[in-house]
């Protein structure tokens, strides 16, 4: 039986056709599969091509398929318009690694160095070649078998022995994948993996570097879901370093931390379905801080597990809260759960009340709401005594007396009227499921672990119970918008020697990802003193740099942002790649008018709302975590908007401030590292002094 394959060029070069040119692309596909001989296909076999098994496949009178046919299999390699399909035939060739075993499509040198001239593709007479200096060469300590030994391709190894850190990122752009990531980890000060290699009499296509590129479709079902799921379906392939830590055998909590991009959520899915497999008869949670983020787990991990529905019977996804919810109403006490709107209305009123209490209302409800509420606190003598943990601003003992008579009035009120906080609600579980020898579930995977709070850090805690392997969490403190940090170990929950960085970036762009990281600490220690450093994270793709602009008002930037979202139509983005975010409900309007003017339909995003194909996405900062996108326009950073102008007139000290400003920061990066390809930061008014930081010369 012929085997039928797509590759990841292929699907990326679809994605960049019209919407019209995709659902023809998709018909030729499906018919292909469906009977490859048929005599109604108009192959041309490309004389041109270095690779003789190239051919072309008609898809109507502009657009060719590219694929490599020999009698055992079928591979679709790309599709564009008829010169540019043509042209990226010819530049490449399907190959067998001669050191790894894995198949590889090569660039042929010769025609790149004829059509692009690249730069790093220098003379490499001996003339030329000792006036170079040597000292900038990054690879040149490396034998040419130990290059091999990265998948580095014969034909290439002269150009990478003399690339240096001006070159690199082009010639990257060139190799496959693994040889490209292999070299930027070694330029930016890491050890590298050797590439896996297999039996010479093995399957090219079987090797795990080849099947992140190359996909066998089984079946049309299967060719349906990976074309109509956008560019993020390639997740479902793992690099071998993430491979490890998904069936890595752990003794107690495990955490992977890494930079925006770096696959965390990758490998917490991954891992959620490993557990599955591995354990038949246990039931796994797959669980973050919202609902939103939730739906998005939900909508990944379908690509997981299509083809084995009987997995998602044991594997359930739901936000933190929903799940405490749920077990709250069947296994504890029934009492009526109060929002944060209904509980500062009843803080208010009681400092209201209070006579010499010179706090503001939004401070003690953020005393309430992060110590007393968050740590369950019902007496004077443990408020006292607390060290109020993530907490700036210093409180001695006769401010701490003052505000209990408060908290003290508060308690009262929300116990006679039968009233019970979310914190509460984790509180409850806890005592609950601590006596419990049946667990509602046998592992717990947590994605956006540094948004978590301290009652949900013990509820888990509660159920995982330091069994092996009971939970795991993913995350990045450069990320936490919401949480103020604390002590994990004093909650039970101890990750020192189970914690581990990722540092290769498939996501975003080179350049994306070095403006963004200036806006966060090349590395952050948090307070167990577990370290997380970005500084030799790496991308492995090239783009444009940043489009970081400043205009006098907000008129002349929406028309600013309106013009770039009509060019990226222009150059093949589709509606449902692209986003605006801007940092709250007040902004709104401004991303609303850029949509309009560039003629662009768009859906705005809330806490429910999904996002929807064929439209574009205007969301607030805050619900930008868990999404990615082609190109991404960052709207109205202005000062007094971020950091917010709002927050910033809470302060009470100094090193609140500084907590504030440091999730503001956090905010911006989120928002900016949604994007891949494309990334327009703008101000309409006196811009943000994080614009400043973000241009900076370093």
């Amino acid at each position: 039986m012929m085997q039928f394959r797509i590759s990841d060029t292929f699907t990326d070069s679809l994605a960049k056709l019209s919407g019209d040119e995709q659902k023809s692309t998709k018909t030729t596909a499906f018919d292909l599969q469906l009977n490859p001989a048929n005599p109604g296909f108009r192959f041309h076999k490309l004389d041109r091509a270095r690779d003789k098994d190239f051919w072309s496949v008609r898809v109507n009178r502009d657009i060719r398929i590219i694929v490599h046919k020999t009698e055992a299999s079928l591979l679709l390699c790309y599709v564009d318009h008829h010169d540019k399909a043509y042209q990226w035939a010819e530049r490449r060739k399907l190959e067998t690694h001669p050191k790894t075993g894995a198949a590889q499509l090569v660039e042929v040198r010769e025609l790149v160095r004829e059509i692009t001239v690249p730069k790093y593709v220098t003379d490499t007479s001996e003339s030329v070649a000792s006036s170079a200096q040597t000292t900038s060469r990054l690879f040149k300590q490396f034998t040419d078998e130990e290059l091999l030994e990265f998948g580095v391709p014969s034909e290439w190894l002269q150009d990478v022995r003399i690339a240096n850190e001006d070159s690199l990122l082009d010639l990257a752009d060139h190799l496959p994948a693994e040889a490209a990531e292999a070299l930027l980890e070694i330029a930016t000060g890491g050890t590298p993996s050797v590439v896996q290699t297999v039996a010479s009499d093995t399957d090219p296509f079987a090797h795990p570097d080849a099947q992140r590129r190359f996909r066998t479709m089984n079946n049309v079902e299967e060719l349906k879901r990976a074309l109509n799921a956008p560019w993020e379906k390639w997740m479902t392939f793992l690099h071998p370093s993430q491979q490890n830590l998904v069936t890595k055998q752990y003794n107690g909590p495990a955490k992977v931390s890494g930079s925006a991009g770096t696959g965390k959520t990758i490998v917490a899915l991954h891992r959620a379905v490993f557990l599955a497999k591995e354990n038949p008869d246990a039931r796994i949670l797959l669980t973050t801080f919202s609902d939103t983020l939730a739906n998005v787990l939900k909508g990944k991990l379908k690509l997981f597990i299509g083809n084995q529905p009987h997995l998602a019977e044991r594997l359930e996804v739901h936000a933190m809260d929903t799940i405490a919810l749920r077990l709250h109403r069947s296994n504890a006490e029934k009492r009526h759960l109060i929002d944060d709107n209904q509980l500062f209305d009843v803080i208010s009123n009681l400092v209201n009340q209070a006579s010499d209490l010179k706090f503001s209302k939004a401070f003690v409800f953020d005393e309430w709401s992060q110590v007393i509420d968050a740590w369950q606190i019902s007496s004077w003598e443990d408020y006292r005594d607390v060290k109020r943990l993530g907490r700036k601003s210093r409180l001695g003992e006769p401010q701490r007396k003052k505000l209990w008579s408060v908290f003290e009035q508060i308690n009262q009120v929300l116990k006679s009227k039968k009233f019970v906080t979310i914190a509460g609600v984790y509180s409850e579980l806890t005592i609950n499921l601590s006596v419990k020898t049946n667990q509602p579930f046998n592992y717990i995977i947590v994605d956006e672990s540094q948004d978590i709070s301290i009652p949900q850090l013990r509820f888990l805690a509660a159920m995982g119970g330091g069994q092996a392997n009971a939970l795991f969490f993913a995350g990045d403190s450069g990320q936490r918008i919401f949480q103020q940090p604390f002590s994990w170990k004093s909650m039970g929950v101890d990750i020192r020697g189970r914690s581990t960085t990722l540092r290769v970036n498939y996501r975003t762009s080179h350049q994306i990802r070095m403006q963004a990281d200036r806006l966060l600490a090349p590395t952050v220690v948090d307070v167990d003193g577990n370290r997380e450093d970005r500084s030799g994270t790496i991308s492995v793709f090239n783009g444009p740099s940043p489009a970081i602009e400043r205009f006098d008002n907000s008129a002349e930037e929406i028309t600013s942002v309106a013009e770039w979202l009509k060019s990226l139509v222009k150059e093949g983005f589709q509606a449902h790649e692209i986003a605006i975010f801007i940092r709250s409900e007040r902004e709104v309007e401004r991303a609303q008018h850029a949509f309009t003017q560039a003629g662009m339909s768009f859906k705005q995003l809330d806490q429910t709302i999904q996002m929807k194909y064929g439209t574009a996405t205007l969301s607030t900062m805050h619900l930008a975590k868990g999404l990615e996108f082609r190109a991404v326009a960052v709207m109205a950073c202005d000062d007094e908007i971020i950091p917010s102008l709002q927050r910033l007139e809470t302060v009470t000290d100094s090193s609140e401030l500084e907590a504030i400003y440091d999730t503001e920061r956090h905010l911006l990066y989120v928002a900016c590292t949604r994007a891949r390809d494309r990334l327009m930061i703008t101000s309409g008014d006196m811009p943000s002094e994080f614009l400043d930081d973000m241009i900076r010369q370093v």
